[in-house]
């Protein structure tokens, strides 16, 4: 009962929303490639657009040359009320007006309502990650359990050495083929945001930890028949791909027994990793490269943790230090 209400919400929605929007979905998925989770991320702001709007207009037919700056407004005060996040609701006013820079292209509307908004401001913050002393607890704790032999454990220190070795997205670890790691010249080819592809060294230990996770995954293959994944890297003990899920509690759980109450995510992995490149006198437009960030601005936000190699250069540097 539950999978046919479902679908038929699904059917409702579709069912309400202008084809223009399914339009530019395709346009972003067929002709500008970009990934399927960004699509989906389009998608779900544009329906919720949609949605408002019928509710603001009322019974009143409305179009899309005729939502005006009032409009774009109420919709940010309602995703406000619905608790969004300032972050949440600067990406999905980014998404309209994208959305909205398409149909202007394409002479669908003469202007574009949401360029008059702006964004919410968004407050500053420090990402969360872990000190040395955190990370080597950290692996002491993983390598332990890999020690006992098991698949799970063995697989699961691959997984934390890779992450820490590389500071790669969740998605794109779990998205990781066969193909793409080179074990031998220690590097991986990574499939970031908009399907930009990357080449990141992996570090000795993360390779050895790699090894010995091939060599359960290929006892596991043996035995998984023909319906194992085998050109997903990272498996489940059922032969197919592990799930993100999956990935994020395998992590949580470990970063749990570090420090319960600091909010630690898979997420806080890629913040150590270039944080402790910092710290390390590492090049900033270096790890922006290895991060995959489109922009230096936001690799910048890491020079704000360094404070460990600041205070390095002080004692070092100032003759009353």
């Amino acid at each position: 009962m539950a999978r046919k209400a479902d679908s038929a919400a699904a059917e409702a929605r579709a069912a309400a929303t202008p084809p223009d929007v399914d339009e530019y979905l395709r346009h972003l998925s067929k002709e500008r490639d970009v990934s399927p989770n960004t699509v989906k991320a389009y998608e779900r702001d544009l329906y919720d657009f949609v949605a408002f709007l019928g509710s603001y207009y009322g019974t009143a037919a409305w179009t899309w040359e005729g939502v005006d700056r009032l409009a774009m407004r109420g919709f940010l005060a309602h995703l406000s009320r619905r608790g969004a996040g300032k972050r949440t609701m600067a990406r999905t006013l980014s998404g309209v007006r994208s959305f909205y820079r398409w149909m202007h292209r394409n002479e669908m509307v003469e202007s574009n309502p949401a360029k008059a908004v702006g964004a919410p401001k968004q407050e500053k913050y420090l990402p969360g990650y872990l000190d040395r002393a955190q990370i080597e607890l950290l692996f002491q704790m993983a390598e332990l359990r890999a020690m006992e032999g098991e698949f799970t454990g063995v697989r699961n220190l691959a997984i934390l050495e890779l992450f820490y070795s590389t500071g790669m997205r969740l998605s794109e670890l779990q998205g990781l083929s066969r193909g793409d790691l080179d074990i031998v010249s220690q590097q991986v080819k990574v499939r970031g945001k908009g399907r930009k592809e990357r080449i990141v060294p992996i570090g000795d230990h993360a390779v050895l930890a790699l090894r010995n996770y091939e060599s359960k995954r290929d006892e596991l293959l043996r035995g998984a028949g023909p319906k194992a994944e085998r050109s997903a890297y990272f498996l489940a003990r059922t032969g197919k791909r592990i799930g993100v899920r999956q990935v994020q509690k395998v992590v949580s759980a470990f970063l749990a027994e570090i420090d319960e109450d600091a909010g630690l995510s898979v997420h806080s992995l890629r913040h150590t990793f270039a944080t402790h490149l910092l710290d390390n006198g590492a090049d900033l437009r270096a790890v922006q490269e290895l991060l995959g960030h489109a922009s230096i601005s936001t690799t910048q936000i890491y020079t704000h943790t360094s404070v460990e190699r600041l205070k390095q250069v002080y004692q070092k540097s100032h003759p009353r230090a």
